[in-house]
């Protein structure tokens, strides 16, 4: 009879502790990280790619599937992210599904600084490095180096947010005594802008001059459209 019972304590025991067994290794498992995404709140990882971002995080053994949520440094994932060259703002937080999530906006360039060397402006005023992934379709911003993109970020931004400016201006070009000489697309004429104040109230004055010039068919007879005076257009012909 107690063979019997020892037969039977046996299966039992070994059912108990493969029960015990699988509970600690779900229980281990649910503190891990399950998964990291990456998400981009503008819905295009143009400057910096979903891999990059992993390998980032990965290489500096702060955030990769599997690792222990109690030693995951969230604080530390955030200032790894925004310290990155092509990254505006990141957010990181833990889903109640353990997925470790990211939300990033990058940086976004307003124009290209051409020269001895070859950076972004970026929409904040501040020298962006180029991206290998992508290259923005920006104006070409001349005269300028990293010490002084101040000097032609009120103009480069005025013109990146109008529709009009940016579908006409190509260029920028910085000139002796902080002054400013705009190209055009399609138009071989240059545009004298003089300094960067009265940006709107000039900028008004040549779309008046470029919608009269249009409709008369003159654009092409120009070589000098000058905006400096701010309440007149001043135009040199060919």
């Amino acid at each position: 009879m107690k063979l019997k019972l020892n037969y039977i304590k046996l299966p039992i025991l070994l059912i108990l502790v493969g029960f015990l067994f699988g509970f600690a290794e779900k229980r281990n498992n649910s503190r891990k990280v399950s998964e990291v995404k990456v998400q981009f709140v503008t819905g295009e990882n143009l400057y910096v790619t979903e891999e990059a971002v992993n390998k980032l995080l990965i290489q500096n053994d702060v955030a990769a599937a599997g690792i222990d949520k109690e030693i995951l440094d969230l604080n530390r994932v955030e200032s790894l992210l925004n310290n990155h060259d092509m990254i505006e703002n990141a957010e990181a937080f833990l889903s109640l599904d353990g997925k470790l999530q990211t939300k990033i906006s990058q940086r976004k360039p307003i124009g290209r600084i051409v020269g001895n060397s070859s950076f972004y402006l970026d929409r904040n005023g501040r020298a962006m490095p180029l991206s290998p992934y992508y290259a923005a379709r920006v104006p070409l911003v001349s005269g300028i180096d990293s010490s002084n993109v101040e000097k032609a970020y009120p103009l480069v931004d005025y013109i990146q947010k109008d529709e009009f400016l940016t579908r006409h201006i190509t260029g920028v070009k910085r000139l002796p005594g902080d002054k400013f000489e705009l190209e055009m697309r399609k138009l071989d004429f240059k545009v004298y802008f003089g300094k960067a104040d009265n940006i709107a109230l000039k900028f008004n004055n040549f779309k008046a001059f470029y919608k009269k010039a249009l409709q008369d068919k003159k654009l092409e007879t120009y070589k000098k459209v000058n905006l400096q005076f701010g309440d007149q257009v001043v135009c040199t012909k060919k």
